[in-house]
């Protein structure tokens, strides 16, 4: 066990020698205090997408190899300076963990929490979790192809352009790229959802033989997946900055727009060597400041729609 420094605390690592990472064929091994390592120093870029929001956890505590299990709930052990947030589901209530310091990224790191997954609504005091101030467009291939993202990223782009909604891309750290559109949050998810969902419709039936929203993997074919349903209540998408559980510790990145034109970029583009140095470059700058309005967007689709 090891002592690690995160902001104003000092926070307990078990086992930092763990691998996590299996290194083979060339690809690089990581160990529990390398992912440490890299949270701790990426902390001051993830924390604004992380802070105010239930997170779902990925955890793999035998490494990569070993099994994994995904965790909504804070354990019973979790110290009480970790925030915590109440929600409703079927039946009962959720209690979330809320990262809001650097100290409890480096706790959910020792506990081999990989990969977060964060909603897209943030708590407001006193109200429901229900107002998601993101919306999140998932391009999934059929293969590992990357060219028909990048197309598909360009199409998405401009119709978005054409509604007058800005946008910004992500890498995902496994095959596709997230688009995301910043939200004012006074929308709740079953309007963003619809939304979502007609301006998906809108790209698949402009080209039917290249994109589908078919969630059935066989009815795409080798047509590439618009996914949606994260656009809705309890859903969660994976937070920009978290790791991948893949071999090598890819994460997934935010990137600018002309960062698209890179020949080089592919899904598993950084790893926890080098994502900082793409944070540094502040590809989303001014996106956490322009959440929009749905109402001006809802009247040009449906204009273009007919």
């Amino acid at each position: 066990m090891t002592a690690v420094r995160a902001g104003r605390r000092t926070v307990e690592v078990h086992r930092p020698d763990k691998v996590m990472f299996p290194g083979a064929g060339g690809v690089k091994e990581y160990t529990k205090a390398d992912i440490v390592a890299y949270y701790r120093e990426i902390a001051p870029f993830m924390l604004p997408h992380l802070r105010g929001r239930p997170l779902m956890l990925e955890r793999y505590p035998d490494g990569l190899d070993g099994p994994k299990f995904m965790q909504k709930n804070v354990q019973d052990h979790y110290p009480d300076w970790i925030s915590r947030v109440e929600v409703p589901k079927e039946g009962g209530t959720v209690l979330h963990p809320v990262c809001e310091d650097t100290a409890t990224l480096v706790y959910l790191a020792d506990q081999a929490a990989l990969t977060l997954h964060r909603w897209l609504a943030r708590v407001s005091p006193g109200g429901p979790v229900d107002r998601p101030d993101r919306l999140v467009f998932d391009l999934d291939p059929a293969t590992d192809d990357f060219e028909p993202v990048r197309d598909t990223a360009r199409l998405l782009g401009e119709l978005l352009d054409e509604l007058r909604l800005p946008s910004a891309l992500m890498t995902t750290g496994s095959r596709g790229l997230h688009v995301v559109v910043p939200l004012n949050g006074r929308h709740d998810f079953d309007e963003v959802h619809t939304f979502a969902k007609d301006v998906a419709d809108t790209l698949t039936e402009a080209h039917p033989d290249r994109l589908t929203t078919e969630a059935r993997k066989k009815d795409r074919g080798d047509r590439l997946y618009l996914d949606i349903q994260r656009n809705a209540y309890a859903q969660t998408t994976v937070a920009p900055f978290t790791v991948r559980a893949r071999p090598g510790a890819p994460v997934a990145v935010p990137v600018s727009w002309d960062q698209l034109e890179d020949a080089e970029l592919g899904p598993r583009r950084w790893t926890i060597a080098d994502a900082v140095d793409q944070a540094r470059t502040n590809p989303w700058s001014g996106l956490l400041r322009s959440g929009r309005a749905l109402g001006p967007a809802r009247r040009r689709l449906n204009a273009l729609r007919g």
